[in-house]
């Protein structure tokens, strides 16, 4: 699927600022760019429009033999992360051209791509909101149980998909129809209104809706 021009970051946590009318808006601080294109691909030489940029500076002895040699194309450095952005039409970019903040402005509708917060291994109540079992007499140490998991003898076994206690968090996740609240070029910083996934200092990308 084709998509917006969109840029990498590091989330940095929340604040809130004061607009116009006075009122005190929570949002989160994003520190995102400038990331460098390191390749322009299109229709013609690869089968599609798309741009690879990258984000977080990187020591050469954590980089790859070749990726290492994939960044010396551009000339900008060598970095931890790099993604592609599906393009519509032809790529406008060129190698080594930076992206900033500026490409979005204060009332911007985003949608940001993070990794969840690991939770680690949580039961059913807190993984799928069940209800869990009664707390009234003659119910002991079952309170927080998912009850039975069983079929009858057709079929006989647990069906796959079965909602049960496992790992919880820690995957890809994108939140849609957020507002961007400011943008502070001269630090590289967004300001979101919303729900941005993953923890402190965990990497996501903006993109425009």
């Amino acid at each position: 699927m084709a998509e917006k021009m969109a840029i990498l970051g590091r989330k940095l946590g929340m604040t809130r600022i004061f607009v116009n009318d006075g009122s005190a808006v929570a949002c989160t601080v994003i520190e995102a760019g400038p990331c460098p294109v390191i390749q322009v691909k299109d229709a013609a030489s690869d089968g599609y429009n798309a741009v690879q940029i990258a984000f977080g500076p990187a020591k050469e002895k954590h980089v790859p033999k070749p990726m290492q040699g994939h960044f010396e194309k551009a000339g900008k450095g060598l970095f931890r992360n790099t993604r592609e952005i599906r393009l519509e039409g032809a790529p406008e970019m060129e190698v080594g051209q930076d992206l900033t903040v500026e490409i979005f402005n204060p009332g911007d509708k985003v949608k940001v791509t993070g990794t969840s917060i690991g939770k680690g291994f949580q039961g059913v109540m807190k993984r799928w909101n069940f209800g869990g079992m009664p707390a009234s007499h003659g119910h002991e140490k079952v309170h927080r149980s998912p009850g039975s998991i069983g079929n009858n003898t057709e079929p006989g076994k647990i069906i796959k998909g079965k909602k049960m206690a496992g790992h919880m968090g820690s995957e890809r996740t994108t939140v849609i129809n957020l507002e961007v609240v400011a943008v502070r070029a001269d630090e590289n910083l967004i300001l979101i209104k919303g729900a941005v996934p993953g923890p402190k200092n965990g990497l996501v990308m903006v993109r425009k809706q």
